[in-house]
C-alpha cells in the first residue's frame, strides 16, 4: 500500500452529526442496535469495522449524520463500548466531545435479563439497577435478584 493510500480516509467527513470512535472491533453492530439505529431511519450511517488502531489493535467507527446522541444514549453506549470517544460534529468541525461514564451502577438503562426478577413484575414498579461488578471484561449483576447479566441478552432489554 502506498503512503497516499494509507493516509486516505475510509469514510468521508460529515457535515453535522455524531462520530463514535474507538468502539471495540466487531461491536459496532451491537452499538447500532442499542442506539435503535437500523435500516428504517432516514439519516445516513457510515460504519467501518475492524480498522487498525495503535491504541486498541483493531476498532470500529460509526458516523451518524444529522443526529446528536443524548446522555441516555451515552449511558447505553457505556455497556458495549465504555472507552469509546464520541464527537458531535457541526459544520464539518468537532463542536463538542462527549464523555461516556460507566458508573458503579447502571440505573434504568436496561432491564434484568432474568425472567423471574422482581423488576419484571408490573405490580412492583422498581428502578432497574445493574451493579458493575467488573469493568474489563464488563460484568453486570442485578441489584435485586443478584443474577449476572449476559451482555448479548441485555442489548435486547435496553429502554
Amino acid at each position: 500500500m502506498s503512503g497516499q493510500e494509507a493516509s486516505m480516509r475510509r469514510v468521508t467527513a460529515i457535515r453535522n452529526g455524531t462520530v463514535i470512535d474507538h468502539v471495540p472491533a466487531g461491536k459496532a453492530l451491537s452499538v447500532l442496535k442499542m442506539l435503535g439505529i437500523d435500516g428504517g431511519m432516514s439519516n445516513p450511517v457510515s460504519l467501518v469495522m475492524n480498522v487498525p488502531s495503535k491504541k486498541m489493535g483493531g476498532k470500529d467507527i460509526i458516523k451518524v449524520e444529522d443526529r446528536e446522541l443524548t446522555q441516555t444514549e451515552l449511558d447505553r453506549l457505556a455497556l458495549v463500548a465504555p472507552d469509546a470517544s464520541v464527537a458531535i460534529i457541526r459544520a464539518y468541525s468537532v463542536a463538542e466531545k462527549m464523555e461516556i461514564n460507566l458508573t458503579d451502577e447502571v440505573v434504568n438503562v436496561a432491564r434484568c435479563t432474568f425472567s423471574n426478577c422482581i423488576t419484571t413484575n408490573m405490580m412492583e414498579p422498581l428502578p432497574h439497577r445493574l451493579a458493575v461488578v467488573q469493568r474489563d471484561p464488563l460484568e453486570l449483576r442485578c441489584r435485586y435478584c443478584g443474577k449476572t447479566q449476559n451482555l448479548e441478552d441485555l442489548i435486547d432489554n435496553i429502554f
